[in-house]
């Protein structure tokens, strides 16, 4: 197992003209259309499609929500790649927004199932609905841990982080509160709701085993490689893919620190990490700021340039 060394740049993206990009490449796709994706396990998860505009770049770009996150708070961002020329795919975890039950009581899901069954199930309906087309994927925060978790890992051309780090608590700025409310105030409110409350912290309410597997894995140095032994690690450190990190410097919960440790992970990845700080963008990004409109003109630019890339470049491929 090779370890590939990691690019780490503290310089921001190029600030575009945002209404030449509106004129232009970034022209509005309109809403996205539903497209159904099925779980390995056959769970019914809601997705949405946003349809290329333009030349088509042969990719398809996938993205994976951060903890807790409605698919919906990505839309802009995917309407925008699609009018790059990527159709962009996003969906909601089991448990959350369109695919959460009408009841968390009972509920089954654990956090690991986000990954060996819901985004191994998003890859393989990417890969049937848009045959022969490249997949890139865009993880926020938790959505950038769990790739190593799907079995068809190596379906994903390229990988994009934002805002994705170490759970670890004492990688957190404020790491004695983190250990509090893992050790003591998540387990409670899971006990006495059957569920974490969104109004405990997260966007959206999360089923108790998505919890509790999250407070374990927020406790362990190595956080989600604490479980799944040996075959989780090489399942991660043997993934051979360009991977783009972007995290940001006021950002509290993915620290400088967390994001390396997470990046560690992927220890056969190419990777360009790009610590970003809100005097260089011109604004606070924080761990949601990413996404939002104000950053079309620079963020986003900057990671469709990447992403178009990598769906145009030939692949990687070792002693390459």
């Amino acid at each position: 197992m090779s370890h590939a060394a990691t690019l780490e740049q503290s310089v921001g993206p190029a600030v575009r003209n945002t209404a030449e990009d509106e004129a232009g490449l970034t022209l509005d796709t309109g809403p996205g259309v539903p497209f159904p994706i099925r779980a390995r396990d056959g769970y019914a998860l809601s997705g949405t499609c946003f349809p290329h505009a333009g030349a088509e770049l042969g990719a398809v770009v996938l993205i994976g929500s951060a903890m807790g996150v409605r698919q919906r708070y990505y839309s802009r961002f995917a309407a925008y790649l699609a009018g790059r020329g990527l159709p962009t795919v996003t969906y909601d975890n089991r448990g959350i927004g369109g695919s959460r039950p009408a009841s968390l009581a009972g509920f089954g899901a654990r956090m690991e199932d986000w990954g060996a069954l819901d985004l191994a199930g998003a890859i393989d309906t990417v890969r049937e609905r848009f045959p022969g087309r490249r997949i890139l994927l865009v993880g926020h925060s938790a959505g950038g841990q769990l790739l190593g978790l799907a079995d068809n890992a190596r379906e994903v051309t390229a990988l994009l982080h934002v805002a994705s780090g170490s759970g670890y608590y004492r990688l957190f700025p404020q790491r004695l509160r983190m250990e509090f409310n893992w050790r003591v105030m998540a387990p409670l409110l899971v006990k006495s709701f059957g569920k974490l409350p969104g109004w405990a912290g997260t966007a959206e309410d999360l089923p108790a085993g998505v919890a509790a597997q999250w407070a374990r894995w927020c406790l362990a140095p190595d956080y989600l490689l604490s479980e799944g032994g040996e075959p989780r690690r090489e399942a991660y450190a043997s993934l051979y893919l360009p991977l783009r990190a972007y995290s940001f410097t006021d950002d509290p919960f993915a620290s400088p620190e967390a994001v390396r440790a997470l990046l560690s992970f992927y220890a056969d990845a190419l990777v360009d990490h790009r610590l970003l700080s809100p005097k260089e963008l011109g604004r606070p990004i924080g761990h949601f700021g990413f996404f939002r409109e104000p950053f079309r003109g620079s963020l986003w630019a900057d990671a469709a340039d990447w992403l178009a890339d990598k769906a145009l470049s030939p692949r990687y491929a070792r002693g390459a």
